[in-house]
């Protein structure tokens, strides 16, 4: 087997990360036939197939897994060595990518990216949506958005943002087809949009008053996996919908969604910016915590 230098990885790298050729090929700057003819071009080199590839889909074969599981962890000591000497320079620099939900992308993270860019004009930064949680380090990413509550214990997490609060509602057309529930348990016996989280389970409804918690499976004729989408379809006259506070607060104003069960809704501590516990945090990241923890202090 010929040497194979540390550049030869970068495209296995970039396509294991985004699972396309077309994502991957534009992180390293090439076209997508380019990065294909270097993979193939790696695969021959090591006499082992990295990728399973189909017209539609590319996966790791175990070879595969396993080189990543042992490179990546070297490149990423590799970018955070080079990111440790943003702090010689006098602006921090660089690129974060960030994992969040779409609720939190819209109530939290986003607000704060927008000032922040406007103040580091010299960090860029990339936001990936997904519900379902994933692997910060071996997916490449620098920091993520979720509730505290299902942030892993390995990871360093700061709160941001104001404390949230959940809200339960549907239509008025609904309320005037059924009894409106004064106890979470009513729900059992109307129609609610479900949401199903990326692993399989369903969320099972959660309210406490009087330090008293109750959970509830609701059920009904849909379900959803996002919560824009529940309250989409609750604005259509689907079912009662759970949804954050913040996300509904003008569409009850506007008369379009009604809320029940207010009293059954406590106030959550809120959304957490979380990331790896690193020996040496970029600069461009370490930034970004001390703005975001300056911003929740100044947000009501």
């Amino acid at each position: 087997m010929r040497t194979i230098s540390p550049s030869d990885l970068s495209p296995f790298l970039a396509l294991a990360r985004h699972q396309s050729f077309r994502r991957a090929a534009d992180e390293i700057g090439c076209t997508p036939s380019a990065l294909s003819h270097a993979l193939k071009a790696l695969e021959e080199r090591l006499d082992l197939r990295l990728f399973n590839r189909t017209t539609r889909s590319v996966a790791l074969t175990e070879a595969g897994e396993l080189l990543l599981a042992r490179v990546a962890p070297a490149f990423r000591d590799i970018e955070d060595a080079l990111d440790d000497l943003n702090n010689f320079r006098g602006a921090p620099i660089g690129r974060l990518r960030f994992n969040t939900a779409r609720a939190s992308a819209k109530m939290v993270l986003l607000p704060i990216v927008a000032r922040f860019l406007e103040s580091h004009p010299k960090v860029n930064i990339e936001i990936v949506v997904d519900n379902d949680l994933v692997d910060m380090v071996s997916e490449g990413f620098d920091a993520g958005v979720r509730f505290g509550e299902i942030v892993a214990q390995d990871m360093i997490a700061v709160p941001i943002g104001p404390r949230q609060r959940t809200a339960i509602v549907a239509t008025p057309s609904f309320f005037e087809r059924h009894a409106r529930p004064t106890a979470p348990e009513h729900l059992k016996a109307l129609s609610c949009i479900g949401l199903r989280f990326g692993s399989g389970r369903l969320y099972a409804w959660e309210f406490e008053r009087g330090g008293v918690e109750v959970q509830v499976e609701v059920t009904g004729a849909l379900i959803v996996d996002d919560q824009d989408t529940m309250v989409d379809a609750a604005l259509l006259g689907a079912g009662i919908a759970f949804a954050f506070e913040d996300q509904v607060r003008a569409l009850i104003d506007e008369g379009k969604l009604v809320r029940v069960l207010e009293d059954w809704c406590p106030y959550y501590g809120g959304f957490y910016l979380y990331y790896p516990s690193r020996r040496q945090m970029p600069a461009a990241l370490r930034a970004f915590v001390d703005f975001a923890r300056v911003w929740d202090k100044s947000t009501p």
